[in-house]
């Protein structure tokens, strides 16, 4: 057996721990396991189920403080936002827990000549394979949903993230969850692949790359299995036009800032009118140029932490490359530091050709790309002219303009004046290269469930 999975310290490049893959005979076990579980798991009553959901929200709370340093030492995020994220994983528990009953209820439908009544009722086994930048997020919106319907699920995350991929099946057990329900396995690409075309496997979800997105979608698809896909994103954040574009940059900055950019529905594109865009460039430069590498328990604003690894941020520094040589002009930042740690200094890029190639790429990390426009229509051009259509943000002093723009955005995901709009309740997704599927919100028990019709004819 190998040992891909291991926790690195991107801060150095030091490794602190490694974990070994599980063999083909320990993955064959997991799904018998999973498959007998999952059975006994739907048979109980929604409401017991949502007592045990309750329960992992309770725990994911209480255990915050702790759960955002584990991530902090596997992928380097600031402690605050760790933190942040396993409370906004107990969010997410506890609305499928709030609500899943509503969401899975029978529903009566008009027929002439008998009782029709449409059923939310489980598939069984499904595979989730999570990524490393919101290690506990990622999975929490899409165990919660599933777990409410009866769902079982065999988790494979991150090589980057071990340590944290099994702590959240150790607070499901210890919520209450039984064996085999939920399991998490440290499980080879190759080993993934057959899991998918496996019987036992009756869905997949992948959060990930285009790339990965890719690979997993044809393997499900030659299974016949149900995927859901929440891929790569590159968000236009539009100013149409502000009171105040030091302030409008500030924002902007710090909403890209966010997990050291490393987030698909970033705002890694901003689109800023004519008149504001000189100052606001001004001042994203001055923000960019005052930070300084640090430690991932720093709350420090100026501090910024290493990406995710090594490798992701020699990826980075490649683009940027590419961004140079298309003429780009990078006005600060943008450098790799030395050594075997993953820092990368925040940049700020302008003057990038559209229709140039890497122009379509995903920059996952604290590049802030702007871009001038003249008119709602330039920016509304721009803003569409992308492989991706994760979500995108329109901003104006007048909502009925900044909706007209947002409204014909080619995206899955429109916001109108706030970028903020984290909350279990909204459905999050995208179209084109951003995958297909929602989690989250009323549709996030709408996925992997079989919508069954029970007919009865009357005499």
């Amino acid at each position: 057996m190998s040992s891909n999975y291991a926790v690195t310290n991107p801060a150095d490049g030091q490794v602190k721990a490694e974990y070994e893959t599980i063999s083909d005979a320990q993955l064959n076990q997991a799904l018998d396991t999973a498959v007998e579980a999952q059975k006994q798991w739907a048979a109980r009553p929604i409401e017991e189920r949502a007592a045990v959901v309750k329960k992992a929200a309770q725990l994911f709370d209480e255990r915050a403080d702790e759960l955002g340093h584990i991530i902090g030492k596997e992928m380097g995020k600031r402690h605050s936002e760790g933190a942040e994220e396993a409370q906004f994983s107990a969010e997410i528990l506890n609305y499928y827990a709030d609500n899943g009953a509503e969401f899975a209820a029978d529903k009566k439908l008009d027929t002439p000549d008998g009782a029709a009544i449409l059923q939310s009722r489980p598939i069984g086994v499904l595979l989730g394979i999570m990524p490393w930048n919101f290690p506990y997020y990622q999975v929490a919106r899409f165990a919660a949903p599933n777990l409410m319907l009866g769902n079982g699920i065999v988790l494979k995350h991150a090589e980057i993230c071990p340590e944290s991929a099994q702590i959240i099946e150790d607070i499901f057990r210890e919520a209450g969850l039984p064996e085999g329900v939920y399991v998490n396995v440290r499980a080879s690409h190759d080993q993934i692949a057959e899991a998918i075309a496996d019987n036992r496997i009756a869905g997949v979800s992948l959060t990930g790359s285009e790339r990965a997105g890719a690979i997993v979608s044809e393997q499900a698809g030659k299974a016949l299995k149900k995927a859901v896909l929440e891929l790569g994103g590159s968000d236009p954040y539009i100013i149409l036009d502000t009171e105040d574009a030091k302030k409008a940059a500030q924002d902007a900055f710090a909403t890209r800032m966010y997990n050291t950019g490393q987030a698909c529905d970033s705002n890694k594109r901003l689109i800023v009118m004519d008149d504001a865009y000189d100052e606001f460039v001004d001042e994203l430069v001055r923000l960019a140029s005052d930070m300084k590498p640090g430690d991932y328990t720093s709350d420090d604003p100026t501090v910024y932490q290493p990406l995710s690894s090594r490798g992701a941020a020699e990826n980075l520094a490649k683009q940027m490359e590419q961004l140079k040589d298309a003429g780009a002009t990078i006005r600060t930042g943008g450098e790799l530091a030395d050594g075997p740690g993953a820092y990368f200094s925040p940049a700020v890029v302008t003057d990038v050709p559209v229709g140039s190639d890497v122009y379509y790429e995903e920059l996952f990390g604290p590049v802030l790309v702007v871009y001038r426009v003249s008119s709602d229509e330039e920016a509304l051009e721009l803003a569409n002219d992308s492989r991706f259509g994760l979500g995108g943000t329109v901003f104006s002093t007048d909502t009925a303009r900044a909706e007209a723009v947002g409204s014909r955005l080619h995206v899955g995901m429109a916001k109108i004046n706030s970028y903020d709009t984290d909350s279990a309740a909204l459905p999050f997704g995208g179209v084109k290269n951003s995958g297909y599927g929602r989690e989250l919100g009323p549709v996030g028990m709408d996925e992997f469930v079989n919508k069954r019709l029970f007919y009865t004819k009357e005499d």
